[in-house]
């Protein structure tokens, strides 16, 4: 007989993530700007050309 179970990769799947009640979105976001910390230095500009945009708005 052969063993049909599907091997694991390693990743966690959606279907796990959901049973043991996932991650909050601070801790995801945590881990992505860990891996790929291009998105953090690039959501931190983002942010402060959004302030800037808004101040000067203000300032009219």
């Amino acid at each position: 007989m052969t063993d049909d179970t599907p091997t694991s990769t390693g990743q966690p799947t959606a279907q796990a993530e959901t049973a043991a009640g996932g991650s909050s979105v601070p801790e995801r976001a945590a881990a992505l700007a860990s891996e790929r910390p291009e998105v953090a230095a690039g959501a931190a500009f983002g942010g402060g050309l959004l302030l800037a945009l808004i101040l000067k708005r203000l300032a009219r």
